[in-house]
Parts: C-alpha cells; sequence; structure tokens
C-alpha cells in the first residue's frame, strides 16, 4: 500500500516534486491540488499555535486505500495523491495535500472536492489543538 503518512508539516519541496514527476505524461489535461493548513483559530481568549496529528494508521491507511479504489471508479482520473501529517503542524504549514490529474479539468475539480471530503469525514485522523498558553483540546473536523 502507498505511503500516505508524513512527520511533520508537508513542505514545499515535497510538493512540488510531487507535482514535477507528473509535467511528462501526455494524456493528463488538468491537474488540481488542495493545501490544508493549519489556522490559527481562537479558542475562548488563547490561540491554535499548532496541531499535533495521530491517526490509527492501519485501519487509517485501509481507509484511504478504499476512497482511492473508489474515486478512480467515479471520476476519470489518471492519478491520484493524498498524503496527510502526524506529528505537530504549525499554524501556517501544511498538513493536508491532494493531488489529482485527469484528461478534463470538470474531473478533477470534482474528483478533489469528493476526496478532501471523504477524507474528513471517513479516516480516523484527530487533532489535538496546541493552544498559546500550552493547553491543548481535541479538534473538531471544520
Amino acid at each position: 500500500m502507498k505511503k500516505v503518512f508524513l512527520e511533520g508539516a508537508i513542505s514545499p519541496e515535497f510538493i512540488a516534486d510531487s507535482i514535477a514527476k507528473h509535467q511528462g505524461k501526455h494524456s493528463i489535461g488538468a491537474h488540481n491540488i488542495f493545501l490544508g493548513q493549519v489556522r490559527a483559530d481562537e479558542v475562548g481568549d488563547q490561540k491554535v499555535v499548532a496541531i499535533e496529528y495521530t491517526s490509527y494508521e492501519e485501519m487509517a491507511n485501509e481507509k484511504l486505500h478504499e476512497i482511492r479504489e473508489a474515486a478512480f471508479e467515479k471520476f476519470n482520473l489518471t492519478c491520484l495523491h493524498i498524503y496527510h501529517s502526524l506529528g505537530e503542524v504549525k499554524v501556517g504549514e501544511i498538513c493536508i495535500f491532494v493531488f489529482v490529474s485527469s484528461p478534463r479539468r470538470k474531473q478533477v475539480y470534482e474528483a478533489t472536492e469528493w476526496l478532501v471530503n471523504q477524507v474528513k469525514e471517513h479516516v480516523p485522523i484527530f487533532g489535538k489543538e496546541i493552544l498559546d498558553n500550552a493547553d491543548h483540546q481535541w479538534k473538531v473536523n471544520s
């Protein structure tokens, strides 16, 4: 099974390398990416400074594999990649990277939105928000 979890923030270099690998594929007419980053939400009078992501990795990998297979059946995709951070990711850093390619642009837009929603709704990844006073709370998906 393909590796989907990366320790810490997803770097700009990793994203650029992942995209560059697809430039030579001449059957692709469109790419779309979704980059989710940690935002500085306010919790009471505190601000989120980071999120620590954890997961039931085996279960999450199985679910991501199912989502991936369903996406290929549902959309006319050439390729797709889903990567998610584990461990601490600071505000402003990337925690999820979804990359979709297809012969046509309409498919990549629809597939990207569908994939992000599936990951958020069905994959057991949990975030503990770390606040600027060092307190923490479990994140509610939004």
